[in-house]
């Protein structure tokens, strides 16, 4: 076990004093020194004394509300997590507290395994250093909006709370996902992304929570599921509005009760997880449009990241071209440059790149793979949609030719991707990173709704 015994006394506060004494005997058991207070007004005296090493408080105090600590105790001593214990398990005020700063919350009566858990993870954030254990290093570029991004990650890292990712497609989601688990106390632990709009729908229920033998038609075999997978890290449910609302259902009383009930169980699983989630879509109209829960979303978007199209920082494209290139060029392409010329850098600072990063990846790898000498003409970005310098309108005939082109570029690609995929087109919509109507509305509106 750790030695405690260095750091400040930790503070608990609740107007029960059984319950200061109980939690008092099983942080003193873990070798952490305690001390108590049964009010706001005593928290707050303790606090003038100094900051403790961490907080457990109860939600509901008789001169106030523990969420009035919370945010004191985060404007004074942001190092210090704190956490709300309450009997009063409402979604309002776990979601307020971990708004306000909290770092995790347990409803009372205290299950000891959790609580000491908790404790743990609590004591190992207040070691975190906030610029120790980063993980946003693959977030490039040196821009205000990039800057102000990774300081958003490094300070929801330090939390448990759920984290809601928005923003538009190829904007790196996942990336940022990846960041915050990797600058946090869970860093050493599984992270597991699902791509909930690449399952088909019969079989997201059992992918996710797990099955057991004969649970269903077709189980021939007990499944895991992807919550047990990543228990103890960060499950990252990328395109989360893709999910059939039963299983929102399901999802929702993961995140409330921290447990999991396999298909054909008779037993919960208890859960420690990190919920990230992400979407492309704007998950409010889908609850006005009654395709997503209310409740759910509440539970969701504690905390809400969103990512910065590429169009609003152009002067990262230079820093990510290279980047790009020098991974794909070093893996695929010996000896292909890795800087591009000041002209073709130009144009591409000029152009509105809709599919962000992702596009400019998928650029780059492209003409790496046709062309030897210029990687980008005038003539291509031209008609990929941008716009050449020096030229700030296209012509309507050009305009025609540069959709039409465009619009035979996506049938190739959606035809090979399909091909890939043999003829599935939730697996060709992952490949793609698409949700599966996105892919069927592309696939309309290009007449090729026959292919296989």
């Amino acid at each position: 076990m750790a030695d405690f015994s260095i750091l400040p006394p930790a503070l608990i506060v609740d107007d029960e004093p059984n319950i200061v004494e109980l939690l008092g005997i099983t942080l003193q058991g873990m070798g952490i020194a305690v001390t108590g207070a049964h009010s706001l007004a005593e928290a707050y005296a303790r606090l003038a004394e100094g900051a403790p090493s961490l907080c457990l408080s109860d939600l509901r105090l008789p001169d106030g509300s523990g969420i009035d600590l919370v945010r004191r105790l985060h404007a004074l001593h942001p190092q210090v997590p704190v956490a709300v214990i309450t009997a009063y398990s409402s979604a309002d005020g776990a979601v307020e507290a971990m708004q306000a700063g909290a770092f995790d919350y347990m409803a009372k009566p205290i299950e000891l395994t959790r609580l000491r858990r908790l404790i743990a993870q609590a004591v190992d954030l207040s070691r975190l250093s906030p610029v120790g254990s980063d993980g946003t290093q693959r977030l490039v570029g040196n821009s205000a909006v990039m800057r102000r991004l990774r300081d958003d990650i490094r300070r929801v890292a330090r939390s448990n709370a759920p984290v809601h990712i928005t923003g538009e497609s190829g904007t790196g989601k996942e990336l940022a996902a990846r960041a915050i688990h990797a600058s946090g106390v869970r860093h050493d632990k599984p992270f597991v992304a699902v791509n909930c709009g690449a399952i088909p729908e019969g079989l997201v229920e059992s992918e996710l929570f797990g099955a057991e033998k004969g649970a269903y038609s077709g189980a021939v075999q007990r499944r895991e599921g992807l919550f047990v997978a990543a228990n103890g890290g960060t499950i990252f449910l990328d395109e989360i509005g893709e999910l059939p609302m039963m299983v929102q259902v399901k999802l929702l009383r993961a995140i409330q009760e921290r447990t999991i009930r396999p298909l054909g169980a008779s037993r919960e699983i208890p859960l420690d997880l990190r919920f990230i989630s992400a979407t492309h879509r704007d998950l409010q109209e889908m609850v006005v449009a009654g395709n997503f829960r209310r409740d759910l979303l509440y539970r969701l978007d504690v905390v809400r990241l969103q990512m910065p199209p590429l169009r609003e920082h152009p002067e990262d494209i230079p820093q990510l071209a290279e980047v790009i290139l020098q991974r794909i060029g070093g893996a695929q392409y010996h000896g292909a440059p890795t800087r591009l010329p000041a002209g073709t850098l130009e144009r591409l600072g000029s152009y509105a790149f809709p599919g962000n990063v992702r596009e400019l990846e998928n650029l780059l790898e492209r003409h790496l793979a046709l062309q030897q000498d210029d990687i980008l003409s005038e003539a291509e970005l031209t008609s990929s949609g941008g716009v050449a310098p020096g030229n700030g309108m296209l012509t309507s005939v050009s305009a025609r030719v540069a959709l039409a082109a465009l619009d035979t570029a996506e049938a190739v690609l959606l035809r090979q991707m399909l091909e890939q995929a043999g003829g599935d087109r939730h697996h060709a919509a992952d490949l793609l990173g698409v949700s599966v109507q996105s892919l069927e509305l592309r696939l309309s509106r290009l007449s090729l709704e026959e292919i296989a």
